[in-house]
């Protein structure tokens, strides 16, 4: 049995036959006119939290590359949208990582955004130049950790390639002269919303102490149902 669970392709269309754990907080969004469909989606609470960071980090980024407006007003808007993420990742995520028995991946998400938030502050208000000048190696630097650790937690090689990718964008950042902030920005975003929107692997389902004998009994046979349409 290999770590990675090679019997399952990087991305694919999402699974319709969802487990108990991803079924809660579910959204689906089904837009049409008439009997035309323009969009038709869902997005479990973990879809969500990645679309929340998407966004956050596409913001912070396009207002870093594109909005004259002070470092100091950045350092606060920053502060606000990443301690929003960070709340918001937990609150989406904390019952599936229970379920999955991955709650260390969320600490090590939230000492990761905090400890570059920190850092930034204090290289805006206190001028440390060097940190200044490589924020955006420093966010994808971390940005990298955190998946390599994600596709090492939940044994997926959607989540340890992102994490190689977002660390190969620290080594690209110096060829993209004044477009290193919208650049950082792309690689995020693309990234976060490309997990939302599609189905990566993992390693297979656990029996969890968090779910009663009828929800388990539900992931079995959601189980089989995947398999028998795979």
């Amino acid at each position: 049995m290999t770590f990675f669970n090679d019997s399952e392709p990087l991305l694919r269309e999402k699974q319709h036959e969802l487990d108990f754990q991803d079924l809660q907080g579910l959204v689906r969004l089904n837009y049409q006119i008439g009997n035309l469909s323009l969009f038709s989606g869902f997005y479990t609470r973990i879809d969500q939290a990645f679309i929340l960071w998407g966004l956050i980090s596409s913001g912070i980024f396009v207002t870093a590359q594109f909005l004259p407006i002070s470092w100091s007003s950045q350092a606060i808007l920053w502060s606000v949208l990443t301690l929003i993420g960070t709340v918001g990742m937990v609150c989406l995520t904390w019952f599936w990582v229970s379920v999955e028995q991955l709650r260390w991946i969320v600490y090590g998400w939230v000492i990761l955004m905090l400890t570059g938030l920190i850092l930034t502050d204090l290289s805006i208000f206190l001028g440390w130049g060097e940190v200044l000048m490589n924020l955006c190696p420093l966010w994808l630097g971390l940005s990298a950790i955190g998946y390599v650790c994600t596709g090492l937690g939940m044994r997926s090689r959607t989540f340890f390639l992102i994490g190689l990718v977002h660390l190969l964008g620290t080594l690209v950042l110096p060829y993209c002269g004044v477009m290193q902030f919208l650049a950082t920005g792309l690689i995020m975003s693309i990234s976060l919303l490309l997990l939302a929107e599609w189905q990566w692997d993992m390693r297979p389902a656990i029996d969890s102490d968090q779910l009663t004998l009828q929800q388990k009994q539900f992931n079995q046979a959601q189980h089989q149902k995947r398999q028998k349409n795979s």
